[in-house]
C-alpha cells in the first residue's frame, strides 16, 4: 500500500464517527408508543408545547444607562474607593509598643470576662476527655519473646 498509516487510521476514525452519529439520527424524532396507558396525554403536553419558548415569553432588555449618568456612577466608585483608601492609611498597622505589656493587657481583659459555670465545667470534661484519651491512646507494654 501507498497510503501512510496516518490517513488509513483518519479514513477509519472518520468512518467510526459517521456509523456511530448515524444511531443519533431518530433522538432527533422521538415518537410516543401507542400502546402506552400514558400514551395520549404524553402526546396532548407535547403537542401543546411544542412551540415553546417562544421569544414573548423571555423579557425585553432594559435601555441603556446614558453615558452621564454611568460616568456619575464611576465617579462616585472612584471617591468613595478614595475614602475608603484614606480611612485604611489612617489604620495603625504594626504595634510598636512592649509586646509583654499588651499581653498583659490581652490577659486582663479576658480574665475581666466572667465564665459561667456551665463553660467552666464544659471545660473540665473536654481535659478529663483528652487525657482519658491520651491514657488509651498509650501503647501498650512489648511483649517479651523469650
Amino acid at each position: 500500500m501507498n497510503a501512510p498509516i496516518t490517513k488509513i487510521a483518519a479514513l477509519l476514525v472518520a468512518a467510526a464517527g459517521i456509523s456511530g452519529l448515524g444511531g443519533c439520527a431518530n433522538a432527533f424524532n422521538p415518537r410516543t408508543d401507542t400502546t402506552s396507558p400514558v400514551a395520549p396525554r404524553v402526546q396532548a403536553l407535547v403537542d401543546a408545547n411544542r412551540e415553546y419558548p417562544r421569544w414573548e415569553d423571555f423579557p425585553r432588555a432594559s435601555a441603556p444607562i446614558p453615558a452621564q449618568q454611568f460616568a456619575v456612577q464611576v465617579n462616585t466608585l472612584k471617591v468613595s474607593g478614595a475614602a475608603l483608601a484614606g480611612e485604611v492609611s489612617r489604620l495603625q498597622w504594626d504595634q510598636t509598643g512592649d509586646p509583654a505589656a499588651y499581653a498583659a493587657d490581652t490577659r486582663a481583659r479576658v480574665n475581666a470576662v466572667p465564665v459561667s459555670p456551665v463553660t467552666a465545667e464544659t471545660l473540665r470534661e473536654i481535659e478529663e476527655f483528652t487525657r482519658r484519651t491520651r491514657e488509651r491512646g498509650r501503647a501498650p507494654p512489648p511483649i517479651d519473646r523469650r
